[in-house]
């Protein structure tokens, strides 16, 4: 497929990322789900072959290039609003998830709570070495954290919008957005103060207090920072993808850059 126009159609999300559900294409079983960049979706599509992006390892990710559990993709299909991409695969080897099993969704919600109902077909320890599995662990652990912690930002952003328009009265944040950005700033330049503060009453004496002093303060900070941005309608995402593109770059070179 040389005409790459189609990938155009897709709502990839701030990250650049779009949803990826690989089902059985003969049972339908949801087998597991993933992400896709823009270039794994182009490179699924070019070998028939799934290419996801791992989060956690910010990188191409080629299913089964540790386990040998390739997932040689029939069709790929968008759903009506365009955000999320699913694979009608055939799972090589029977087993899509990292556990040794069939499928990810392997636990059921009964009364007792969430029950495993899939047996494990293989020892993930055979599958990727034992040091290897736990890595994965590790690593599948971090992304969620990682989702986690998007989900946070997303949810100030969404509530700064709001607060905006809304009844001064009804909030903290409401009442800074009507008393302007002066005041905002104001609030930011003493957040920063305090943050400075605390950093020094915890570099004088390292207890536990003063550090907890020292997160909260910051917290303070950054929230704050948030609604600042908010006043400019910037999502606090945009800062994060910021960031996320300085790793590997050398402060030098980054502070060089700015200032052409």
């Amino acid at each position: 497929m040389n005409n790459l126009q189609w990938l155009d159609e897709v709502k990839f999300n701030e990250q650049g990322l779009v949803p990826a559900i690989a089902q059985h294409h003969q049972t339908g079983r949801v087998l597991m789900v993933a992400w896709m960049n823009r270039e794994a979706l182009a490179l699924t599509a070019e070998k028939n072959q799934a290419v996801y992006f791992s989060r956690s390892r910010n990188k191409l990710w080629h299913k089964g290039e540790e386990s040998g559990h390739f997932q040689t993709v029939h069709e790929i299909r968008l759903d009506c609003d365009a955000d999320v991409i699913i694979l009608q695969i055939e799972q090589h080897g029977g087993i899509a998830c990292h556990t040794g099993r069939e499928s990810c969704f392997y636990r059921k919600l009964t009364a007792n709570g969430w029950e495993i109902v899939d047996a494990q077909l293989k020892d993930p320890n055979q599958i990727y070495g034992e040091q290897a599995a736990n890595a994965h662990t590790l690593a599948m652990s971090q992304s969620k954290a990682q989702a986690e912690q998007v989900e946070v930002l997303a949810y100030l952003g969404q509530m700064m919008s709001e607060r905006k328009t809304a009844n001064p009265d009804s909030s903290y944040v409401a009442k800074l957005y009507h008393k302007g950005l002066n005041k905002i700033l104001e609030k930011v330049g003493e957040e920063t103060v305090e943050a400075i503060i605390a950093a020094k009453d915890f570099n004088t004496e390292a207890n536990a207090n003063n550090k907890n002093d020292l997160i909260y303060e910051v917290a303070d900070l950054w929230f704050h920072s948030i609604v600042m941005l908010g006043y400019f309608d910037i999502e606090p995402q945009v800062v994060l993808n910021e960031l996320a593109r300085r790793q590997g770059l050398s402060g030098l070179v980054e502070k060089a850059n700015r200032s052409h």
